[in-house]
């Protein structure tokens, strides 16, 4: 099996978004924008592909419809794989893991802001179904490390989704295997397991501990009950030695806060956790709360000076930047 190179002139369409088929494609040459519309918004984004990416993965290993419409833009060739087609290439190409794992680490945070914000608006759009896929395949092809983490966010945003359960146990499957066998092998290649009698490392059962609790409090989140989750994040922060789970109790602890109306101790938490962590990809969001709470204290120069804080970080494709934008729009027309 082989991929098959494909050319496309200007101004042609590769897919139309809910298409479904089976292919997934490499950009040779040329340029290709990915349309679709924000979940939360409704307006039309552009996300350029550069040479060597890949698109159409999710939807095509998933087997659902695609998300957006993929126009060549100038005349491009690629390279159209099948499914197993891709996989085969994948796995024999590491260079090429590492590139696509670029790739999705930047498509799961595209996903993640949107679901985040949806969040914050008390909507409820759920892209759900593609954010356990990408779990899915990063298990199926021995990526445990991108696996526990897909599987953690989706458990982050859909504590209760109807894949769950499913998520929580592919965490400990995709723990267990990178514990026993290392990133990139399984149970059909590489060492032997441990005899079942062998315990578990302690630092297993403290993480499967930390990431139950840390789901119940972001359960409690979303059902309003901001006090309750409040001591949870907080119980985690003092007892747990992750960092990630630290920084993530924290960083809720702060939205807690502030739907709890304590905006002088938001502002004050969400400062000194910017400060710990300066490069965190939360950190144009919390700089948001901030100005949020500011807004709710009446202080709207300081509301108005964040805001424009958030759009001089946030690109315009992002939906966060339409959100700043609409807030100092209402300040200053106040």
């Amino acid at each position: 099996m082989s991929p098959k190179s494909v050319f496309y002139k200007s101004n042609s369409i590769i897919y139309f978004q809910s298409d479904i088929n089976n292919k997934i494609y490499i950009l040779k040459s040329g340029k290709v924008s990915l349309n679709y519309q924000d979940i939360e918004t409704g307006q039309e984004i552009h996300d350029l592909i550069k040479t060597g990416e890949f698109f159409g993965v999710k939807s095509a290993a998933g087997r659902y419809g695609r998300e957006e419409t993929a126009i060549v833009l100038t005349d491009s060739s690629v390279l159209a794989f099948t499914v197993p087609e891709f996989e085969l290439f994948v796995l024999k190409n590491n260079r090429i893991i590492i590139k696509m794992l670029k790739v999705f680490s930047n498509q799961l945070r595209r996903i993640h802001k949107q679901v985040q914000n949806l969040l914050y608006m008390d909507e409820h759009i759920s892209p759900e179904k593609g954010l356990f896929s990408i779990g899915e395949y990063y298990l199926k092809n021995k990526s445990y490390s991108q696996a526990i983490y897909a599987f953690k966010r989706y458990l982050v945003y859909y504590p209760t989704g109807k894949n769950s359960q499913d998520a929580l146990k592919n965490i400990e499957i995709a723990t267990d295997y990178l514990q026993k066998y290392g990133q990139g092998a399984g149970p059909d290649k590489g060492p032997s397991p441990p005899p079942e009698e062998v315990v578990k490392p302690q630092k297993t059962k403290e993480l499967s501990q930390f990431t139950q609790k840390y789901y119940k409090a972001v359960n409690l989140l979303s059902e309003e009950k901001y006090k309750e989750a409040f001591k949870e994040f907080n119980d985690i922060v003092g007892q747990s030695d992750d960092p990630e789970y630290i920084s993530k109790s924290k960083y809720e602890m702060g939205r807690c806060l502030l739907y709890m109306k304590q905006y002088d101790k938001c502002i004050a938490l969400y400062t000194s956790w910017i400060q710990n962590y300066p490069k965190h990809p939360d950190l144009k969001d919390a700089l948001f709360f901030i100005g949020s709470a500011y807004k709710q204290k009446n202080e709207k120069d300081k509301a108005k000076g964040i805001f424009r804080k958030v759009l001089s970080l946030t690109p315009e494709s992002e939906t966060l930047h339409a959100k700043a934008k609409k807030e100092l729009k209402r300040l200053e027309g106040d």
